[in-house]
């Protein structure tokens, strides 16, 4: 019942749009929506200092600083973003993204994330961890470190040459495979939706971190963004495999163990 009504869906909707409005306009769209709807949430948390037990910074940013960031966003989303997604369609469509029907099996579009999201944590690791030596972080990366608090639209908040060089890691898996625009659109809303998480700024007793194996998530981010940028380590996305593989979170593991032991909270 569920997959026919899914498919009346999209049948309606590549009736009624081209599959070029789709992959751009719409897709621009739908990732607007779920990251400003799951990004907002953290802001207002921090603003209206509610459930501050589950902060995991005790400082917290300014109204105003927190303004400057969302401005910044859609200036970057709109002027970047936007004509990014729209010239990337035909690069898409040549390494053959479709969007018709049937819609993809539910065992294709699982297995076909999955790869996305291990290709994009590997090709992101490798990429993040340049972008801390000393010239790309004073000249780009500083940017996205100008919030050592973070909150989760800062996710997204980052140089323009930052936004073209990490992306391409998001990228890479959909244009290796040629995916239907619906796992397109999946994985682009679980690795928003992951990414804001990790940038949340709260670690609630329902965080992923606490059930999926190998997830980083908001503790694992954020130790990365409140340590001088030479000593952060925790360069991974969305896993945290290539920093235990390469040593990179024995910082991290330590701080943690010690906060724990004294059972501090970050200042």
């Amino acid at each position: 019942m569920a997959a026919a009504g899914l498919e009346s869906a999209w049948e309606y909707l590549i009736t009624h749009f081209s599959e070029f409005q789709l992959a751009s306009i719409g897709t621009f769209l739908l990732h607007e929506s779920v990251f400003f709807l799951s990004g907002l949430p953290s802001l207002l948390l921090e603003r209206l200092a509610l459930f501050s037990k589950y902060k995991i910074q005790k400082k917290s940013n300014t109204p105003d600083y927190q303004n400057r960031c969302v401005l910044r966003l859609v200036l970057y989303h709109v002027c970047v973003n936007l004509p990014l997604t729209i010239l990337s369609y035909r690069t898409f469509k040549f390494m053959g993204l479709r969007s018709t029907l049937p819609l993809p099996h539910w065992t294709v579009v699982v297995s076909q994330v999955l790869f996305f999201f291990v290709l994009e944590d590997f090709i992101f690791y490798w990429g993040h961890r340049a972008l801390h030596t000393k010239w790309l972080y004073q000249h780009v990366h500083s940017v996205h470190h100008e919030y050592a608090t973070p909150f989760g639209l800062t996710s997204e908040y980052a140089h323009p040459a930052e936004i073209l060089f990490l992306g391409f890691a998001t990228v890479a898996g959909p244009a290796l495979t040629g995916p239907h625009l619906f796992t397109l659109w999946v994985w682009m809303i679980l690795r928003v939706l992951e990414t804001v998480e990790a940038h949340s700024g709260y670690h609630f007793p329902w965080s992923p971190s606490n059930f999926l194996p190998l997830y980083g998530g908001a503790e694992f981010h954020d130790y990365h963004h409140r340590v001088l940028y030479t000593k952060s380590g925790n360069y991974s996305s969305t896993f945290v495999y290539m920093d235990w593989l390469f040593g990179t979170d024995k910082d991290y593991r330590k701080t943690k163990a010690l906060e724990e032991k004294e059972g501090t909270k970050h200042l």
